[in-house]
Protein backbone atom coordinates (compact mmCIF):
# COMPACT_ATOMS: atom_id res chain seq x y z
CA UNK A 1 0.00 0.00 0.00
CA UNK A 2 1.30 3.54 -0.89
CA UNK A 3 0.94 6.22 1.49
CA UNK A 4 0.11 9.92 0.59
CA UNK A 5 2.43 11.74 1.22
CA UNK A 6 5.15 10.16 0.97
CA UNK A 7 7.91 10.29 3.89
CA UNK A 8 10.61 11.35 1.74
CA UNK A 9 7.82 13.93 0.73
CA UNK A 10 7.59 14.89 4.22
CA UNK A 11 11.33 14.78 5.05
CA UNK A 12 12.33 16.88 2.02
CA UNK A 13 10.15 19.61 4.00
CA UNK A 14 11.48 18.78 7.73
CA UNK A 15 14.83 17.00 7.65
CA UNK A 16 14.55 15.23 10.87
CA UNK A 17 12.02 12.31 11.34
CA UNK A 18 11.99 12.88 15.30
CA UNK A 19 11.13 16.86 14.49
CA UNK A 20 8.48 15.51 11.97
CA UNK A 21 6.64 13.68 14.46
CA UNK A 22 6.31 16.08 17.04
CA UNK A 23 5.80 19.40 14.56
CA UNK A 24 2.52 16.88 13.25
CA UNK A 25 2.01 16.15 16.78
CA UNK A 26 1.73 19.75 17.99
CA UNK A 27 -0.34 21.05 15.02
CA UNK A 28 -2.72 17.93 15.28
CA UNK A 29 -3.55 19.15 18.64
CA UNK A 30 -3.82 22.42 17.63
CA UNK A 31 -6.59 21.59 15.12
CA UNK A 32 -8.35 19.60 17.59
CA UNK A 33 -8.60 22.27 19.84
CA UNK A 34 -9.89 24.83 17.34
CA UNK A 35 -11.98 22.64 15.94
CA UNK A 36 -13.65 22.09 19.64
CA UNK A 37 -13.31 26.09 20.45
CA UNK A 38 -15.15 26.56 16.71
CA UNK A 39 -17.84 23.35 17.60
CA UNK A 40 -16.65 21.96 13.77
CA UNK A 41 -16.56 18.58 13.01
CA UNK A 42 -13.18 17.67 11.73
CA UNK A 43 -13.47 16.37 7.74
CA UNK A 44 -10.49 14.16 8.37
CA UNK A 45 -8.91 12.96 11.58
CA UNK A 46 -6.74 15.45 12.91
CA UNK A 47 -3.34 13.79 12.36
CA UNK A 48 -3.90 13.57 8.73
CA UNK A 49 -4.74 17.14 8.22
CA UNK A 50 -1.31 18.14 9.69
CA UNK A 51 0.59 15.78 7.73
CA UNK A 52 -0.62 17.45 4.87
CA UNK A 53 -0.62 20.82 5.88
CA UNK A 54 3.36 20.13 6.17
CA UNK A 55 3.50 17.99 3.00
CA UNK A 56 2.03 21.28 1.69
CA UNK A 57 4.42 23.50 3.28
CA UNK A 58 1.68 24.97 5.18
CA UNK A 59 3.20 24.18 8.51
CA UNK A 60 6.90 23.61 9.28
CA UNK A 61 9.77 24.07 12.21
CA UNK A 62 12.37 26.39 13.05
CA UNK A 63 15.43 24.69 14.90
CA UNK A 64 17.50 27.17 16.98
CA UNK A 65 20.33 27.05 14.71
CA UNK A 66 17.96 28.80 12.34
CA UNK A 67 16.40 31.15 14.39
CA UNK A 68 19.64 32.35 16.30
Amino acid sequence: MMLYPSMSTLLSKINSRYLLVNVVARRSRDISEEAIEHNEPLRKKAVSLAIDEVADGKCGAVTRREYD
